[in-house]
């Protein structure tokens, strides 16, 4: 048996051993991060498995939290950390939902004001061209019996005037047109609203031009209003006499198409000649020439009487020749 301080001997020197012993620079700094693979073996290990002394396992016991403690903390904030590419990302797809929203978005629709702009285009004058060509004869008798089972017609052809008034941006030849076929049209159903009436004088009290009943854009005007406020002061053009209509024997025949731009001078022409060379309406001798009142009525729009009828009588008349003016017969035109 060994002697006492034989043992605290080898005690002693087993202690100071170098791979027992721990250094003072691993007692004062704490060890550091083992990869994942060595970190479980070190959390799953005991001190039996290890070999180690008693102090050497109190070393690395004491290791192990911290050890264990970092990658978790580490671990822990990954999910509340974002990928590099999160930011790129939203800000490269946002862009692309929009312009694919865009892409199947449909327009919007245009305000109202401007879907209800008023339309100053010129009116369809077809409709009152069909009527004419059905109910009116070539010398201008009326079949106001016929008409009568078509008033919704005439009524739907006074509406698209009503809805395209006469606009100052139109030609001249398109406005008068539309004031000559406004005029006609609008006498027609006056007739038509009083039939049957044996003359157009039998209508308010013998007076009918001076109501003001007729409709257009907005506006309210009588039959003189359209011929004598409109026609004669506008336009400044006599032959308008033979192509307006009051409905009676003795005015110019009514003429059986519509009034158009295009073929308003020559209207105008044809409608002179047959009226001033009809001797229903105008006898014409070289010497003395019996007239129809109109040319006494409106004298002052045709200036020179006798120049203006040389202009289309197919008998020259002399410039001296005597005038006198025939009566003006008041019933209907009908047929």
């Amino acid at each position: 048996m060994k002697s006492f301080p034989s043992i605290l001997l080898f005690v002693l020197a087993f202690w100071l051993s170098p791979s027992c012993a721990p250094s003072e620079s691993t007692k004062n700094s704490a060890p550091e991060a083992l990869p994942k693979a060595e970190l479980t073996a070190v959390q799953e290990s005991t001190p039996e498995e290890n070999n180690a002394s008693p102090e050497a396992q109190a070393v690395v016991s004491e290791a192990k939290p911290e050890i264990a403690t970092a990658p978790k903390q580490k671990e822990a904030a990954q999910p509340n950390q974002e990928p590099e590419n999160f930011t790129r990302l939203a800000e490269t797809e946002e862009p692309r939902t929009q312009k694919q929203e865009t892409k199947n978005q449909k327009p919007s629709p245009a305000p109202a004001s401007n879907l209800s702009q008023p339309n100053n285009a010129p009116p369809n004058h077809q409709l009152w061209n069909a009527l004419l060509q059905q109910y009116v004869s070539a010398n201008g008798r009326v079949n106001y019996k016929g008409l009568v089972s078509d008033k919704s017609q005439l009524q739907a052809y006074l509406d698209e005037l009503a809805a395209h008034p006469a606009d100052k941006s139109w030609s001249r030849e398109e406005q008068l047109a539309y004031w000559i076929n406004a005029y006609n049209a609008f006498t027609v159903k006056l007739i038509l609203d009083n039939y049957p009436a044996a003359s157009i004088r039998d209508i308010h009290s013998g007076n009918p031009w001076d109501v003001q009943w007729i409709k257009l854009g907005g506006k309210t005007f009588s039959l003189n209003n359209i011929e004598n406020d409109i026609i004669r002061k506008q336009f400044s053009e006599p032959r308008i006499h033979f192509a307006v209509n009051c409905a009676a024997n003795s005015c110019p025949p009514l003429l059986n198409k519509a009034w158009t731009a295009e073929k308003l001078e020559t209207y105008l022409s044809q409608q002179a000649r047959s009226f001033i060379n009809d001797p229903r309406f105008n006898k014409l001798n070289p010497k003395s020439v019996q007239l129809s009142k109109i040319f006494e009525w409106y004298a002052g729009d045709f200036g020179n009487i006798i120049v203006f009828l040389n202009q289309y009588a197919q008998t020259p008349i002399e410039a001296n020749a005597k005038i006198s003016y025939l009566e003006y017969d008041w019933g209907l035109n009908g047929m």
